[in-house]
């Protein structure tokens, strides 16, 4: 049986049956802003997430669809001093690698404002899906600081020249601009962008849930191993695929379907 779900302040967790978890902002002020406190909330959120054996995906979501975050806390960033900045910024990194160490596909959900301390926990996601109406910006250099932590996320996912204009001048691009950059995978109408979320969980639900959690981690290990360390770990991956009973159970299913289509 699965285990209770617990609370978290200014994070609501949420399980269907099929094993896909919600992680939603909520309580944080109107367009999901990032406060320290939002942010030891959610980061403990996704922690609890990472154990839970069940877990077949995450939908990452804001609070209500003018946003999914639109950054960063600036009244209690405009108070800090160096080390009070190490410290929030340094908690922002915690929350975006607990994201990024759920062994399970995640899905950023992005309905508005996807800007700063927001687009870089988008980043820390696997998968992200856009609405039409979508924003996306890194305005860090506009009130004084670099963008930062997962900002480093960007030059692999979106190339080097599209990193140093958003990084450097603050602007901001729609969700197109943001789709042919690859940084959205897919946008839709607003109507539409749940349609959208459950088309992507739906083919991650049809695989094999181990086979699933077991390239996720090859994806992870691939970002930084040399190609040959990479491809002796997908060499194991693949052998203990073997010990289990997945492959043979989902290959049956494969040729069945294609025996009743002949």
């Amino acid at each position: 049986m699965p285990n209770e779900i617990p609370s978290f302040s200014h994070a609501r967790v949420a399980r269907d049956t099929r094993g896909v978890y919600t992680l939603q902002i909520e309580n944080a002020k109107s367009i999901n802003i990032l406060s320290s406190a939002v942010i030891e909330g959610l980061t403990a959120a996704a922690q609890w997430i990472a154990g839970e054996e069940d877990a077949r995906a995450v939908v990452l979501r804001g609070h209500g669809e003018r946003a999914f975050v639109a950054g960063a806390d600036i009244y209690e960033m405009s108070a800090l001093d160096p080390a009070s900045a190490r410290r929030f910024i340094c908690s922002l990194r915690a929350l975006c690698d607990a994201v990024r160490a759920i062994p399970v596909p995640t899905i950023a959900r992005i309905p508005g404002y996807c800007l700063g301390g927001g687009l870089e926990l988008a980043a820390a996601c696997d998968i992200r899906l856009g609405s039409e109406l979508a924003q996306f910006g890194m305005p860090e250099v506009r009130v004084g600081i670099p963008s930062v932590i997962h900002a480093a996320l960007l030059p692999k996912l979106i190339g080097p020249g599209a990193t140093n204009w958003l990084l450097m001048t603050g602007e901001t691009v729609d969700a197109e601009q943001a789709l042919k950059w690859g940084f959205l995978q897919f946008k839709s109408q607003h109507a539409g962008l749940d349609q959208l979320v459950e088309k992507t969980l739906h083919a991650i639900l049809a695989s094999g849930a181990r086979a699933v959690r077991s390239q996720k981690a090859l994806l992870r290990y691939w970002e930084e191993a040399s190609l040959a360390d990479s491809m002796d770990r997908s060499v194991e991956a693949f052998a203990e695929a073997y010990a289990t009973r997945e492959p043979a159970e989902y290959m049956a299913r494969f040729m069945s379907r294609g025996k009743s289509a002949s």
